[in-house]
């Protein structure tokens, strides 16, 4: 029989947190594989827990190396036992791979439930939950971010994403300019320890706060954009979203038929908009412009 990998949970912040059922996966798997073994260690120490079994590293750097040595182990029965350094294994952290050698390899695969940055923010920042997108991390050239954001300027659910400190004034200032500095926002700092801060606000003034220095593990959750009335949209908002599909890669005739279906417009009014601000910003004025194809 083949053995089980089993995915456990680790506390974001207070040990505490950790439930009965990580500490008995910690004492009884044949293998443990662990982001950070210090860390593993000092998680064991505060548990009272002494393991039985192996303990490897499995990062980033030896994911690929390391994953085939683990489905040897789990083919040949073996219970493997992955954590990560805080939350959930493959939640932007390592894990996917090895979850999808074992499900190609009809091996189980279970968990054991643990803390949550991503819920645990969601759930404290104040705006609507009943519907979310998990982004991960951004981008870290300030272009390919851009990008990034434009292509959900017009998510209508709630958005999460995790930063580093030390970019989170960058990433809020280009929220802001994608979103507009209006839409609301939380920065979730530090949750679960001595310090947790949530800072609720607009994404402007929330960028401004940030550029001040920010330290801590940061998860951001960011508004959704409105639901707007296509009727009450004017002919410059039509064209910005069109312009936010171009930038995100869209062809301009896919972009203005995704607009057209957005505000329940005819593809025709949302093309002769984008048209009359073509022709607008072209030298000389209206009618001067290469006339432009949908």
């Amino acid at each position: 029989m083949t053995g089980t990998l089993v995915l456990a949970g680790t506390p974001i912040g207070d040990i505490t947190d950790a439930p009965p059922r990580l500490a008995a996966e910690l004492a009884g798997a044949d293998v443990i594989a662990a982001e950070d073994t210090r860390r593993l260690r000092r998680l064991t120490q505060a548990l009272g827990v002494q393991p039985k079994g192996r303990v490897v590293s499995y990062f980033e750097g030896n994911e690929a190396a390391r994953t085939p040595e683990l489905i040897e182990a789990l083919l040949g029965g073996s219970r493997v036992l992955l954590v990560t350094d805080a939350g959930m294994p493959s939640v932007s952290d390592p894990g996917y791979r090895l979850v999808a050698a074992a499900v190609e390899k009809d091996v189980r695969v279970t968990a054991v439930p643990g803390p949550s940055a991503v819920l645990t923010a969601l759930a404290l920042s104040g705006l609507p939950v009943d519907r979310f997108c998990f982004e991960g991390f951004l981008p870290r050239k300030a272009g390919e971010r851009l990008s990034r954001l434009r292509e959900v300027a017009e998510e209508r659910r709630t958005l999460v994403y995790f930063e580093a400190p030390h970019r989170l004034d960058d990433t809020l200032a280009a929220m802001a300019e994608v979103f507009g500095g209006d839409r609301r926002a939380a920065v979730c700092r530090e949750l679960t320890k001595t310090y947790e801060e949530v800072r609720r606000g607009p994404l402007a003034e929330l960028a401004e706060w940030a550029a001040e220095g920010v330290r801590g593990e940061i998860t951001v959750v960011v508004e959704g954009a409105p639901e707007r009335d296509g009727g009450e949209l004017g002919a410059e908002e039509l064209v910005r979203r069109v312009r936010v599909r171009e930038e995100a890669g869209e062809r301009r005739k896919e972009a203005i038929a995704a607009v057209a279906a957005e505000a329940g417009l005819p593809k025709r009014e949302v093309f002769d908009a984008v048209v009359a601000a073509k022709n607008a910003e072209a030298p000389g004025g209206p009618g001067s412009a290469t006339p432009v194809t949908p």
